[in-house]
């Protein structure tokens, strides 16, 4: 699907398709914005190319899974990232890939499924008088789009807090198996969200010069942009680390556990060792045991063996048993 807004000269606004193209091209003072919605690759390639958007911005725009980028053109400056059709309780989510290409007097929008922020500026474009500044209205479309990742991310919090309590009170193995899930995607997370901080902070670094001949003050807004995937990519690595530590703080209580056990067994052992080794001697069935011909032997056996059992006392005594 293509769809365009155009905003003339004069100021009058029209919404429509390829055919506000021609219109466009053909007023000097008139701004323009086309969306593509899941377009052909070669049908899009052409559009792209007709527009002078370069060829290697075109292949990486059109590349499966192309990590998010910017990279600034002659004439135009490409904004590659990723936007969410899904993001779950459980923290799996469905992405998709959104191409931004602002030139002077034009922005142009590539996506392959609707995309809420998109869609949402798209409303809101003509209202704000936005189409008169391309780059300006790329940063606000991407800055909506990192905002829903923020909101999905908090909304995870209180899940969080909720396994924190749980493994202090009552720690068990699912708990570790959702903690280890847990941190398994957030990792995946991290990873995107280290990109978009990065390419916000390319393109605050190095504002394309076009950009500031815009109406709108640009620089505050790639800035808010910057400091909204700053704290997107904090937020998501603090989780990671808490995640971490729950799973380490378990793995510690069980082994600690496991050495309380162990610890038992032992003393057990030193125990009952000693009295089936003497049950074992005596009750040998040879003829020629000298012990079996002493008068008092049984009970010389009998207390051996309470002498060896009164171990159990002396580990008591310093502590070992608790």
């Amino acid at each position: 699907m293509i769809r365009t807004q155009l905003i003339t000269a004069t100021g009058e606004y029209f919404q429509g398709a390829e055919e506000l193209i021609e219109r466009w091209q053909n007023d000097s003072g008139s701004y323009l914005w086309i969306d593509l919605e899941n377009e052909a690759p070669a049908k899009e390639s052409a559009l792209l190319e007709s527009m002078d958007c370069h060829p290697l911005a075109i292949e990486d725009v059109q590349r499966f899974r192309h990590p998010p980028k910017t990279e600034d053109f002659d004439d135009h400056t490409l904004i590659l990232y990723r936007g969410i059709t899904q993001f779950n309780p459980d923290l799996t989510i469905e992405q998709m890939s959104i191409a931004l290409f602002a030139k002077e007097r034009c922005l142009i929008s590539c996506h392959p499924q609707p995309s809420t922020g998109v869609n949402y500026w798209w409303n809101h474009a003509a209202q704000s008088d936005m189409l008169r500044s391309p780059g300006l209205l790329a940063s606000r479309i991407m800055l909506f789009s990192v905002g829903r990742y923020l909101d999905a991310i908090l909304e995870f919090e209180p899940s969080l807090n909720d396994l924190e309590d749980g493994m202090q009170e009552r720690p068990n193995d699912d708990m570790l198996r959702e903690l280890i899930a847990y941190q398994s995607r957030l990792r995946k997370l991290k990873r995107i969200f280290n990109y978009h901080e990065r390419l916000a902070y390319n393109l605050l670094k190095d504002i394309p010069a076009r950009w500031h001949a815009e109406d709108g003050d640009i620089e505050h807004a790639l800035q808010d942009l910057f400091e909204r995937c700053e704290r997107l990519h904090g937020l998501c690595a603090m989780y990671y680390d808490i995640c971490g530590d729950l799973i380490n703080g378990y793995l510690s209580i069980a082994s600690h556990r496991l050495n309380d056990t162990m610890r038992i067994l032992t003393v057990i052992t030193a125990i009952f060792v000693p009295l089936t080794f003497i049950a074992g001697i005596y009750g040998m069935n040879f003829v020629n045991m000298p012990e079996l011909q002493w008068q008092y032997g049984y009970f010389y056996a009998w207390g051996f063996m309470l002498f060896t059992a009164s171990i159990f006392g002396w580990f008591a005594w310093k502590k070992w048993l608790q």
